[in-house]
C-alpha cells in the first residue's frame, strides 16, 4: 500500500530518543488482555489471501472474518433436488475446487499467525429450504426456512475439515484448525433468514435457535467443544413490527429467541407453541438444557453500526426506537442478555464482540441509503469509536468492514461503490481512515488549563506483530505542533498492552495539534513493500 518512505532504523530510534517534554509508559485501563480486531473483505482474502492477509497483518488484524456460505460449497446449489450418493456430513463428498478458496485462506491466516473467524451462514443450498408462496421469497429463496438437521450435517463436514487433523485428498499436509467460529449472519435481517414473522408471529427467531442449536452439537461432536463460538450477529436495527422479508429490530428478536414477551414475561399457551417456545413451566425448565449455545457459548456478536443525522458514535438514533442495538446501545444489549440469562437461572454474563463496523465515505458515491462521511470525519468516528469499545470491559473486539469498498454495478474505481466502508478506495488508494485504523489517536478532553495534562489515548495495531517479529518492545511518539510552528516530540509511550492500546498523561505547551508516529521495525514480517513510518489522524487542543 502506498506509505511514506521507509527510515533506517537507526534514524527512527533517534526519533523515538528525541522526545523532549514529558516521557510517560503506556498505562491500561481495558482490563481484558483479550481484546481483539477483526477485519472481512472476503472478495480479496478469497481470492488473493496472500496480498491480502499480509495488508491485514500489518494492520496489525488478529482474525480474519470470512463468511462460508452454506450454498457456496455445496453442490447443486439452486436444485431442489440434492444430488444423488452425496453425503452432506462428509467434507470429501463437497468438490475440492468449492473448498479450495477456504482451504487456502485458512493456511495463509495461520502462517501469518492470525486466527479465522469462519462465519457459517447462509444462503443455503436451495435442496435444504422449504418452498415459499410465490412471491413470498422472490429476494432469495435459499434463505427461506432452512433446514436445522440438513445445516447440522453442513456445519459437521466444515468442522471435520478444520479439526486440526485433516488432510485433503491430493494434499501432502494436513488443514490448520478454525478455533474461531460464528453461527449464521444477521439472522435478524430477511435477505439472510426469511420469513422473519407471518401474521404477527415471529418465525425468524425460532428459525435461528433451531440452527444455533443445530450447529453447536456439530461443532462439538468434531472437536470444537473448546473453542471460541459466537452466536447473534446482529443487524443493529430493523422494523418493528417486522414483515416476512425485511428486518427484526434485534432486541426483540433477542427475546423471542429466549421466548419471553416485551415485558420480559416467558410466554405461554398457543402464544408460544406458535413461536416453538415451552408452553408450561416444566417445559422452561428443560429450555436452558435444550438449548445450551444460548447459555454457554462464548459471547453474543453484534454489529454495532452507528446511526443517526451523521453516524456520531455518541448520538442515539433519533428514531428513538428502544430495539435497536447499535454503539451507543451497548448497555441496554448487556442488560437484555443478562436478563435473558437470568430468567432461566443462568447467570452468564456474555461478552459482546463487534463482527462488523465501518463507516460509509463520500467519496465514493454509493448505492446504499445511508448515512456518508467525508474520509477525514470517517477516520476521526473511527477512533472515538474504538475508544468507546475500549472503556466497556465487555467488549472483546474492534472490527472493520472492508478493507476495499465494494465495487458498484457501474465498476468505477473511486466514483461509485455498493459498500463505502473500506479503508481503500476501489483503486488501492487509501482513505483517511487508513492510518487511523492502523494507528488510533483519541482524546477523551481537548482542553484544559495551562500547565495541566491531557489524558491521550491510542493504539500502534501492528505493534504485539512487531515485537513477536523482532523481540523488541515497541514505541510510539506523540507530536505537538503550534499554531503554524513545526511538528516537535514532546512524549514517547512504549507498548505494554497484548493489543498495542496505551494511555498516557501529557502536558502540551500550548493550544495546537497533536498527532502520532510510529515506525515499522525492520524484521517485520510480511510487510507489504513501501511501508515505513506511520503518521495519525491530527487531533486540535486547546490550552489556558
Amino acid at each position: 500500500m502506498p506509505r511514506t518512505n521507509r527510515l533506517p532504523l537507526l534514524a527512527v530510534i533517534g526519533l523515538l530518543l528525541s522526545a523532549v517534554f514529558v516521557i510517560a509508559l503506556a498505562t491500561t485501563a481495558h482490563a481484558d488482555s483479550t481484546q481483539i480486531t477483526i477485519m472481512q473483505d472476503d472478495s480479496h482474502v478469497l481470492r488473493d489471501p496472500v496480498d491480502t492477509l499480509n495488508t491485514f497483518r500489518s494492520l496489525g488484524v488478529t482474525d480474519v472474518r470470512i463468511f462460508m456460505g452454506w450454498e457456496s460449497v455445496s453442490p447443486s446449489p439452486n436444485s431442489r433436488t440434492r444430488p444423488r450418493g452425496f453425503n452432506p456430513s462428509n467434507p470429501a463428498s463437497y468438490s475440492a475446487r468449492s473448498w479450495a478458496p477456504y482451504d487456502a485462506a485458512v493456511r495463509d491466516a495461520a502462517a501469518r499467525g492470525m486466527s479465522v473467524n469462519l462465519v457459517l451462514t447462509g444462503p443455503a443450498p436451495l435442496w435444504a429450504t422449504t418452498p415459499a408462496a410465490r412471491g413470498v421469497a422472490a429476494h432469495n429463496p435459499n434463505v427461506y426456512e432452512p433446514s436445522a438437521s440438513l445445516f447440522a450435517d453442513f456445519v459437521k463436514a466444515v468442522g471435520t475439515r478444520y479439526d486440526g487433523g485433516y488432510t485433503p485428498a491430493g494434499s501432502s499436509s494436513r488443514l490448520p484448525a478454525v478455533r474461531f467460529w460464528a453461527i449464521w449472519d444477521e439472522p435478524n435481517y430477511g435477505y439472510q433468514l426469511a420469513p422473519q414473522a407471518v401474521k404477527g408471529v415471529d418465525v425468524a427467531p425460532y428459525l435461528y435457535r433451531g440452527l444455533l442449536d443445530a450447529a453447536w452439537s456439530s461443532l462439538r461432536a468434531t472437536g470444537h467443544g473448546g473453542n471460541t463460538i459466537l452466536f447473534g450477529d446482529t443487524a443493529p436495527r430493523g422494523a418493528n413490527p417486522p414483515g416476512v422479508a425485511n428486518g427484526m429490530v434485534p432486541l426483540r428478536f433477542l427475546r423471542s429467541l429466549y421466548c419471553v414477551s416485551s415485558s420480559f414475561q416467558e410466554l405461554r399457551g398457543a402464544v408460544a407453541a406458535a413461536r416453538h417456545c415451552p408452553t408450561n413451566a416444566a417445559g422452561s425448565r428443560r429450555f436452558r438444557a435444550q438449548n445450551p449455545a444460548l447459555f454457554d457459548a462464548s459471547g453474543f456478536a453484534a454489529h454495532l453500526y452507528t446511526s443517526g443525522q451523521d453516524s456520531r458514535p455518541n448520538l442515539q438514533d433519533p428514531s428513538n426506537e428502544p430495539d435497536y442495538a447499535g454503539l451507543i446501545d451497548l448497555p441496554k444489549l448487556e442488560r437484555t442478555l443478562d436478563r435473558l440469562n437470568s430468567i432461566y437461572g443462568s447467570h452468564t454474563r456474555f461478552p459482546i464482540y463487534n463482527t462488523e463496523f465501518g463507516f460509509q465515505t463520500n467519496p465514493p458515491r454509493s448505492q446504499c441509503g445511508c448515512v456518508f462521511l467525508s474520509p477525514t470525519t470517517a477516520a476521526f468516528y473511527l477512533n472515538w469509536a474504538e475508544y468507546i469499545e475500549w472503556t466497556n470491559p465487555r467488549v472483546r473486539s474492534d472490527a472493520q468492514y472492508l478493507l476495499y469498498d465494494a465495487p458498484g454495478p457501474l465498476g468505477h474505481a473511486t466514483s461509485e461503490s455498493v459498500f463505502s466502508s473500506g479503508l481503500l478506495f476501489l483503486n488501492g488508494t487509501p482513505k483517511a481512515d487508513y492510518s487511523a485504523f492502523e494507528l488510533p489517536l483519541y482524546l477523551p478532553s481537548t482542553s484544559t488549563g495551562s500547565g495541566r495534562s491531557l489524558q491521550v489515548w491510542g493504539q500502534v495495531r501492528p505493534a504485539p506483530y512487531a515485537e513477536r517479529d523482532t523481540g523488541l518492545p515497541q514505541q510510539v511518539v506523540i507530536e505537538f505542533q503550534p499554531p503554524g510552528g513545526a511538528w516537535t516530540p514532546v512524549s514517547t509511550a512504549t507498548i505494554t498492552n497484548s493489543a498495542g492500546y496505551f494511555r498516557v498523561p501529557v502536558t502540551f505547551p500550548s493550544s495546537g495539534s497533536v498527532r502520532l508516529q510510529w515506525a515499522y521495525p525492520s524484521g517485520f514480517a510480511f510487510l507489504p513493500a513501501g511501508a515505513g513510518i506511520v503518521t495519525s489522524r491530527t487531533q486540535a487542543i486547546k490550552i489556558g
